[in-house]
């Protein structure tokens, strides 16, 4: 069947159409450029960069280890007795002296028990004057019965009555006087013999009750003593000086002896405690100088030294407690901290360093870029020790290398540079 005329010319129209499409195609695969893709050839940008050449320094070496920072001292404040608050001299930060008062308890009672004891005493003063006055003692006097005055006098009576029945002896033996007479001269004298006796007896009797009114005084002075004690003892003040990191009591609370009423801390200087492994016990030493920072002196950093070493070793960590003493007189530390501490080591040794600056951290591994002829070649770094803004690099950089400290997260292993 013969097709239409306008059929066969659109047709022929179609095919030219496609044949020219596949030329086109063709022709693009040859090289020519697709205006809609990359150059091929195109020539990489230049990285312009800032470089710096690795120095080798003598380097102070430390060992670096972290702990809190605790006060010197600290003591929780409490009353010696019980009582109600009457006054409160500090708050919370507010800094004291050794025996400053804290707090200060209502005294009308305590002054009332001392004006009790004291009239005791005076009363059992008294009773001991009219004792001792019996038996004649003065005020530092030894007792001797002889200074009693009626002992005093029987002694008299009893030697004149000794004297007599001498003379009596002879008389009688001369026949002057009858037996009769001399028989009552002799029992004269014995009678004042045992009357001087039982004064005499009497006399110490009254020394003991001397001696019991003397243990009455006291007696009486010891309860003196303790109740202006327990008088003083409504004045609490701090035992050592300090600051004040808590106060618990109020203004007409009641307080006992188990209860504190206020915490004073010492922070000059503080302490801190670090661990440190076995191997490095003998590089540390009481005495070495140490070097402390915390979070919010980014800038600066606290001198101190080590004070204590504990003697024994731990062993489930098998690590060394130290304790270091830094130096707080502005108070500019406080207790609780987190410090980082650097021991300062005896020893320095030559290391390679360069700015900070110059580290990238590309996913958890730190690179350096050394640049050589015009291109920047990567290196793996293991980084040391910070000194100010430099660090070491204990491998992958040597000395007098250059590398880059700008743009270096722009760059990349084999980039081109411009210095």
């Amino acid at each position: 069947m013969t097709l239409p005329r306008s059929i066969k010319i659109a047709l022929a129209v179609l095919l030219f159409a496609a044949i020219g499409s596949g030329l086109a195609g063709c022709g693009r695969s040859k090289g020519q450029p697709n205006a809609n893709g990359p150059v091929a050839g195109a020539t990489p940008a230049v990285i312009v960069v800032s470089t710096t050449t690795a120095v080798v320094r003598q380097l102070p070496r430390f060992f670096e280890a972290s702990g809190s920072l605790a006060p010197n001292e600290q003591t929780d404040v409490a009353p010696e007795t019980s009582g109600k608050v009457a006054a409160v001299g500090v708050d919370i930060g507010s800094s004291v002296r050794r025996g400053q008062m804290i707090v200060k308890l209502d005294d009308a009672d305590f002054r009332i028990r001392v004006q009790q004891a004291q009239a005791q005493l005076d009363q059992a003063i008294a009773t001991l004057h009219q004792n001792e006055a019996k038996i004649g003692l003065r005020a530092g006097q030894k007792f001797n019965p002889e200074n009693v005055p009626e002992v005093r006098a029987a002694s008299a009576a009893l030697d004149l009555a000794e004297k007599n029945l001498r003379r009596y002896e002879k008389l009688v033996e001369t026949g002057d006087i009858s037996r009769a007479a001399y028989d009552q001269q002799k029992s004269q004298r014995d009678q004042l013999a045992q009357q001087r006796q039982a004064l005499i007896h009497q006399a110490q009797q009254n020394f003991a009750t001397v001696a019991n009114s003397q243990a009455a005084v006291n007696a009486a002075q010891t309860q003196v003593s303790l109740a202006k004690r327990n008088l003083n003892y409504t004045v609490v003040a701090a035992p050592i000086a300090g600051f004040v990191s808590d106060r618990s009591a109020d203004v007409g609370e009641y307080v006992s002896p188990q209860q504190k009423v206020a915490t004073i801390v010492d922070v000059n200087p503080l302490r801190v405690r670090i661990d440190i492994p076995e191997q490095a016990i003998t590089q540390i030493h009481v005495g070495e100088s140490v070097s402390v920072s915390v979070a919010a002196y980014t800038d600066r950093s606290f001198a101190g030294r080590v004070a204590r070493i504990s003697p024994s070793v731990t062993a489930s960590s098998r690590t060394l407690t130290v304790e270091a003493e830094v130096d707080n007189p502005k108070a500019e530390l406080k207790p609780g901290q987190f410090a980082t501490v650097r021991i300062l080591l005896p020893q320095t040794e030559l290391a390679v360093l360069v700015p900070l600056r110059a580290l990238r951290t590309i996913s958890g591994s730190t690179y350096v870029f050394v640049i050589k002829n015009g291109f920047a070649e990567q290196r793996l770094v293991q980084p040391g020790q910070a000194e100010g803004e430099l660090v070491e690099l204990k491998a992958g950089v040597k000395a007098d290398e250059t590398v880059a400290i700008s743009n270096v997260d722009q760059l990349s292993d084999g980039a081109a540079v411009r210095q």
